[in-house]
């Protein structure tokens, strides 16, 4: 075990969360593990949380393993609810999270320290609490990479190997990650108060949350409400935002849905490759439910959930309450239609200023993709390059199995662009801002995680990470992180951690 010291402070932990009544959570300690290893520590982060980045180098595998939480940690794990795969669970809980503090960041903002892996809770449900190597390096990578994105999500901090195995279908070595995030309060967790007919704590909880993400929103005349619409609003632009890169969350249960509007929770997570909207990679989901295309449904399937957990807060009148929080869920779509409109429009070089047939021409450009089973992030990285000109088009060409409905629709846009004033340099580098050269292909993750758990290597890790770190730039010494799967490579199935 590391030899920490508790006269070293390497954090200013403000934990308002521990502040609240005893139904919020469980206060629990980390179990310790046999032999800590600090494997990887993400630095900028920590400066930018205004940790003393040297002594959690030093001192991180004792502290992020859960042997000796830093000074000033209050560990704990929160209690919440959900709906798993439409099935309501009552009673959920970070099983194997633990809540070790708050921060107040750099800019002012609250952050959340968690070690995920770091032993059993009262919500473990017969679970043992840890995580395996893989999940963790899966979780790290592709958390940094949607920062990297531009989405919102939760960040990793670090990753610690335990020196011990977990057994799930094979015995696998044990690891901790340190995630951070806006908060780790989710849908799920008004439901378990909601499920409680607990309208006190429920009243508090709506409180807290205004406070701490939405203080706009004091003064509103029906909190509740106000609440609602715009956890509604962020969570349409996320979605959005994920649809742009191809993301596909896996498991969108309202457990896993955070009340910020950061992503969370990156188990059986994976990046389309060829267009499809019905793409699913989650082994856990048999019917589709959570495929790509599903997603902005599933988003406000789960605000309808907690329109319902607020029902009791929104309007004394049960009839107005239910009016009202209606309306708001029913606005859902026009929120995120707005959101992904404006995504795409900036995807396909598209300015400013609206023509009627323009989503027309955007639906016809992903009919071209999908019939010609085209890599969804190359095909718009190539149509960047392709809005200065067409000799790029051959490029584009060569990702389709069926490339004879391109030509028209490349044709139909030029005819489109021109009538703009954009420079074609502009425009194409504009495009290049937000359709990524780079992403957390499948294949190398599965190659850098096999890596890693299998062999102890964790040189395929770090390049990786490094690489998506600059996920817009032409990194040519790295091509080959931007190429789809070859034959014998693709990933079809994507596991969940537990």
């Amino acid at each position: 075990m590391d030899n920490a010291t508790t006269d070293t402070r390497p954090a200013a932990f403000d934990n308002s969360y521990a502040r609240l009544p005893a139904a919020f959570f469980s206060a629990v300690e980390p179990t310790p593990v046999a032999d800590p290893r600090l494997v990887a520590f993400n630095r900028p982060l920590a400066e930018e949380l205004g940790l003393d980045a040297d002594a959690f180098e030093r001192h991180g595998a004792a502290w992020l393993s859960g042997n000796l939480p830093p000074p000033g940690a209050l560990p704990l794990a929160m209690a919440y609810a959900g709906h798993q795969f439409g099935q309501f669970v009552p009673q959920l809980g970070d099983g194997r999270a633990i809540l070790i503090g708050e921060v107040i960041d750099r800019t002012g903002r609250r952050r959340d320290i968690q070690l995920k892996g770091a032993g059993q809770t009262p919500y473990s449900r017969r679970g043992d609490g840890r995580a395996a190597l893989g999940p963790v390096l899966r979780e790290y990578i592709v958390s940094e990479a949607m920062h990297a994105l531009g989405i919102p999500t939760t960040r990793a901090l670090a990753a610690v190997t335990t020196g011990q195995p977990v057994y799930r279908e094979r015995i696998l070595p044990g690891a901790v990650l340190t995630r951070v995030a806006a908060s780790h309060v989710r849908v799920g967790t008004f439901q378990f108060f909601a499920a409680r007919g607990d309208i006190e704590n429920l009243r508090v909880l709506v409180d807290y949350v205004i406070g701490r993400h939405y203080p706009q929103l004091r003064d509103a005349e029906r909190p509740a409400l106000a609440l609602l619409d715009a956890v509604a609003a962020r969570q349409a632009a996320l979605i959005a935002k994920w649809l742009g890169v191809g993301f596909i969350h896996g498991v969108m249960n309202t457990d896993n849905m955070t009340i910020s509007g950061e992503t969370i929770d990156f188990g059986p997570c994976a990046f389309m490759d060829r267009y499809d909207p019905r793409t699913v990679y989650s082994s856990i989901d048999h019917g589709g439910r959570y495929a790509y295309g599903n997603q902005p449904m599933i988003g406000q399937w789960n605000i309808a959930r907690l329109a319902e957990a607020l029902l009791p807060l929104i309007d004394a009148d049960q009839d107005k309450a239910v009016d009202a929080a209606n309306a708001s869920v029913s606005g859902f779509m026009e929120r995120f239609q707005a959101e992904w409109k404006a995504v795409i429009r900036a995807k396909t070089g598209l300015g400013e200023t609206e023509e009627e047939g323009d989503q027309q021409l955007v639906r016809d450009l992903l009919s071209v993709l999908f019939g010609g089973k085209a890599d969804f992030t190359l095909a718009f990285r190539r149509l960047s390059d392709a809005a200065e000109g067409d000799a790029a088009d051959e490029a584009l060409e060569r990702l389709l199995q069926a490339p004879a409905r391109l030509a028209p629709w490349l044709a139909a846009w030029r005819a489109r662009l021109s009538r703009e004033e954009t420079p074609p340099g502009v425009r194409a580098a504009a495009m290049r801002k937000v359709n990524p050269a780079f992403i957390p292909r499948n294949h190398k993750v599965e190659e850098a995680l096999t890596a890693a758990a299998d062999h102890g290597d964790f040189s395929l890790f770090f390049a990786l990470n490094d690489v998506l770190a600059r996920p817009y730039e032409d990194q040519p010494a790295f091509a080959a992180h931007a190429e789809p799967p070859k034959p014998g490579e693709e990933v079809t199935a994507t596991f969940c951690g537990t």
